[in-house]
């Protein structure tokens, strides 16, 4: 087919999920290798979101294109009721890496249905129902984790499921409270959530979700003390602690998780994206010993036709394999930290940069309209006048592909970018934002 045959047969045939259906006009991919997407045309787009955070080997990876041919020889699916080698395998290669009091992984398709068995698990564990998350987050668009979302993409799931309950988490940015000390701000969310558990009845609540770093809503990075204290209200009150690692795990942050750069140790881990590179759907919840000791005489009312589907694990044990054997948690360290110079350099250079924030190759550029009073580019929830997808659109046309999140333009590259990658790539947005400070502010 040709891409205008591709382009328009796609259109014409499919819905195309946050979008607006008319108008359309997908880029037609001819292939990908390595951080770079090839449209039909022969045009290079360098890939600076790795997709939707998922893409971290990179395009055309060897290791997992390879052990997906070998799976397929043997076999390409087999329920979860029998055992299949690369299931097994993947799960003792990632339980093998964590703390001792982890022990066994339930296998989803993605990070939604992770997150929403997640939820079933630490309420057939407590027998509580109430389940509470940030407003300023994303865990998935089905309907339980939808209702966890607490940014504007869940208002077409209202209305919310009972026991479904939002609470304010940090973001530095714009507090418009002045604190002394990055702990201090910490400590005050933590004395709020503590308040809001308690007018909740704290033997009510099952779980506290938190995405380890905010993902899409920002990059939201909080303060150092802010995730122990959570850790201790949900000690305080028996409460799960879950960390929501669908983007921020598998060395995004330049640690396999991101609960890991803070001195904390949830009580049940969502995964998904990075496991396998997106290569073949995967996700999965890893739970503490006690929680999955609790099933052995009780029912595990979780089932998917496709948890742990061997192709997606088969992917999975390699690009874990893949991770370990090339250091990419001291590449994303090393190369995490160049990616955090040019962007405080383009902070510094742009009126319309309010703020940078990064943590390894999870980066995120904040656009304000003044940067003195910190007012977004584009207010929370509305942009009618298209303003953060014409910047989109000018970064696409300059081969610097990226999705952008109320005023946030998102910057996550593949995790086997190198130093000079990144300046080439960033030249574009530096370029584009000139045109932002010249056009909007």
């Amino acid at each position: 087919m040709t891409g205008k045959e591709i382009s328009e047969m796609q259109t014409k045939y499919v819905l195309q999920g946050w979008s607006k259906q008319g108008g359309l006009n997908p880029t037609p991919v001819d292939h990908c290798e390595g951080i770079y997407i090839y449209d039909k045309d022969g045009k290079r787009y360098a890939d600076m979101s790795s997709e939707q955070v998922n893409v971290n080997a990179g395009y055309a990876n060897k290791e997992m294109t390879e052990a997906i041919k070998a799976q397929l020889d043997e076999y390409a699916y087999i329920q979860g009721s029998f055992g299949a080698e690369p299931r097994a395998l993947l799960a003792k290669s990632i339980v093998d890496r964590l703390p001792d009091c982890f022990g066994k992984i339930f296998f989803t398709n993605g990070g939604a249905d992770a997150n929403e068995n997640a939820i079933k698990i630490a309420r057939m564990y407590t027998g509580r129902f109430k389940v509470m998350s940030q407003y300023r987050s994303y865990h998935g668009s089905t309907f339980g984790a939808g209702n966890l979302t607490g940014e504007p993409r869940h208002f077409a799931l209202e209305p919310a499921i009972p026991g479904f309950i939002h609470f304010r988490g940090p973001y530095s940015y714009q507090e418009k409270i002045k604190f002394a000390s990055e702990e201090e701000e910490g400590d005050y969310y933590v004395e709020k959530l503590r308040e809001q558990v308690i007018f909740e009845g704290g033997d009510r609540i099952a779980a506290i979700i938190l995405e380890t770093v905010v993902g899409s809503n920002g990059i939201i990075i909080y303060p150092k003390n802010y995730l122990k204290g959570v850790r201790k209200i949900c000690d305080e009150f028996g409460i799960m602690m879950i960390c929501d690692e669908v983007m921020a795990g598998w060395y995004r942050t330049g640690k396999m998780f991101a609960y890991m750069n803070f001195d904390v140790v949830p009580d049940i881990i969502t995964f998904a994206k990075g496991v396998n590179s997106g290569y073949i759907p995967l996700g999965g919840a890893i739970v503490k010993n006690e929680i999955a000791h609790f099933f052995d005489d009780k029912y595990l009312s979780c089932g998917l036709t496709y948890s742990g589907h061997p192709l997606a694990c088969a992917a999975g044990v390699a690009c874990q394999e893949f991770y370990l054997k090339n250091d990419i948690e001291g590449h994303v360290q090393k190369v995490g930290k160049h990616l955090g110079e040019v962007l405080e350099n383009l902070k510094a250079k742009h009126k319309s940069v309010g703020d940078v924030r990064y943590i390894g190759l999870f980066g995120g550029v904040e656009l304000v309209k003044d940067r003195a009073t910190h007012e977004p580019l584009v207010p929370w929830g509305q942009d009618p006048a298209g303003v953060m997808g014409a910047i989109v659109k000018e970064l696409k046309a300059r081969g610097f592909v990226t999705y952008s999140h109320e005023n946030v333009i998102i910057v996550a590259p593949p995790l086997i970018i190198t130093e000079a990658q990144i300046d080439e790539e960033l030249a574009k947005l530096d370029e584009v934002l000139s045109i932002v400070d010249e056009k909007y502010i």
